[in-house]
């Protein structure tokens, strides 16, 4: 998989992630700590992304 196809994955999986983040903070009953796991897994995603996006 080549460098630019990564970072691409890796793009969607954070715009999916930010979708369920949206999703689960207007659900009732989702725990807040399942929104806040969810957020830190989209800041390293999006860590990631910038990190791939320097080299």
């Amino acid at each position: 998989m080549s460098l630019a196809s990564h970072i691409e994955e890796l793009k969607k999986k954070h715009h999916d992630l930010s979708t369920k983040v949206d999703q689960a903070q207007r659900a009732p009953g989702v725990s807040t700590l399942d929104v806040a796991e969810m957020k830190k897994q989209k800041l390293r995603l999006k860590e990631e992304i910038e990190r791939l996006s320097e080299s």
